[in-house]
């Protein structure tokens, strides 16, 4: 069943249940409600369909726990679901395309792009509030974030290469990340922060 105004083939409800049913660790839940919140922030600054982008963004790491420990995998199997389920070829690519490197194949999109540049800051956004004493989303500054992504040592597992994709789609690095923040700042409670 279709969503009326959406190419996407199942509600945000439907998706969310089928991350669910993959997905089983709280923070990697919580990374992909964060990478869909952005998406659909950016979704809406370029126009896009934000269930669209919204729904690639919350289901990008579906087969993470299967493929944990075969990387060049990660991403392939979340084609395969999303592909019988008929989700549009775009989304399927763009999905394919946050894992790009791994699986030797070039982000050719805005739509690749953001969704690369998307889920990689959630880390470093998390991590930035991680260090306020009230551990809480709302008292980091975007500047915070942007220092952050000079200290090599602070949040060593964000790829801050993937987070500057933001500036292949037109998107300054200090306006990506007062876009996230804002976007993951919208949904604090779910994602605990």
């Amino acid at each position: 069943m279709e969503n009326e105004n959406s190419s996407v083939p199942i509600t945000r409800e439907e998706a969310l249940a089928l991350l669910k049913s993959f997905v089983h660790q709280e923070n990697l839940i919580k990374h992909c409600l964060a990478t869909e919140a952005i998406m659909r922030a950016l979704a809406e600054r370029f126009g896009e369909d934000p269930d669209k982008w919204g729904i690639a963004g919350l289901l990008h790491d579906l087969d993470y726990e299967e493929t944990y420990d075969t990387p060049e995998q990660h991403a392939k199997k979340t084609a395969e679901i999303l592909s019988e389920k008929g989700f549009p070829q775009d989304m399927i690519d763009a999905i394919l395309a946050h894992n790009a490197e791994a699986l030797g194949i070039e982000r050719k999109t805005r739509f690749d792009y953001a969704i690369t540049c998307s889920e990689c800051i959630t880390g470093l956004i998390t991590a930035t509030a991680l260090v306020y004493p009230d551990k809480k989303l709302k008292s980091v500054k975007p500047k915070s974030i942007t220092k952050r992504m000079k200290e090599k040592g602070f949040a060593r597992s964000v790829n801050r290469d993937l987070i500057r994709l933001c500036e292949k789609i037109d998107i300054p690095l200090p306006e990506f990340a007062a876009l996230s923040l804002e976007a993951m700042c919208e949904i604090d409670e779910e994602l605990g922060l």
